[in-house]
């Protein structure tokens, strides 16, 4: 029976590259690293969630900014219209 191993996080993730970059199937992977092919699937299953929850992140944040500069723009256009109507009215007295 093997004793559990532990690797470190730098060489889980170089481990992950083989699969996602390299294209390398999980077994071939596994096999270059000499680790099970199941723990790293489990790694690249991970990576992969970590990718997508970041992902999520990001379109958010570009929502929330997208709204700010809408909102900026219509007070821009208030602001723009207000000024020539006044400007206007100085114009005709």
């Amino acid at each position: 029976m093997k004793k559990n191993q532990s690797y470190t996080a730098e060489f889980k993730a170089e481990a992950v590259k083989l699969v996602l970059e390299q294209k390398l199937s999980h077994q071939e992977a596994a096999q270059r690293v000499g680790v099970p092919k199941g723990s790293l699937s489990n790694w690249v299953a991970s990576s992969q969630r970590r990718g997508q929850q970041a992902l999520k992140v990001e379109v958010n944040r570009l929502r929330r900014e997208l709204a700010r500069a809408e909102m900026e723009r219509e007070i821009v256009k208030k602001a723009a219209a207000y000024f020539a109507r006044e400007s206007l009215q100085g114009t005709r007295s």
